[in-house]
C-alpha cells in the first residue's frame, strides 16, 4: 500500500459554491489512473471527511486521468466555524489516503 499522493501528479481541492468542495485527482498517466479508479474506494473518501457516503459524488474521467470526488462541505463557506474558506487544504487530507 502507498499514499495516494505519491502515487499521482496532483490532489486538489476546491470550493464548488458555499455548500460543496470538489476533490481532484489528477494521475498523469493511464496506469497510475487505472490504479487510483480501481483502489480509491468512495466510501474511503466518505469516511476521511466524516460524510455520508450516499452524498459523495463520485467522476472517473479516463480520457484525462482524473478522478474527481464533489461533496457537502463539513461547514457552509464562511460560517465561524468555516477553517478553510477556499476548501483547498482538503487536499492533503486525500492524499494521505493509502490505497
Amino acid at each position: 500500500m502507498a499514499e495516494l499522493r505519491t502515487l499521482v501528479t496532483k490532489v486538489r481541492s476546491k470550493n464548488a459554491g458555499p455548500f460543496w468542495l470538489t476533490i481532484d485527482i489528477f494521475c498523469g498517466s493511464p496506469e497510475a489512473y487505472a490504479q487510483v479508479s480501481r483502489d480509491l474506494k468512495t466510501s474511503r473518501v466518505a469516511t476521511a471527511f466524516n460524510a455520508d457516503s450516499q452524498t459523495v459524488k463520485r467522476f472517473d474521467m479516463p480520457d484525462l486521468n482524473v478522478v474527481k470526488f464533489s461533496l457537502p462541505r463539513p461547514t457552509v463557506q464562511g460560517a465561524i466555524a468555516d477553517r478553510d474558506m477556499h476548501g483547498a487544504s482538503w487536499a492533503a487530507l486525500v492524499g494521505e489516503l493509502e490505497i
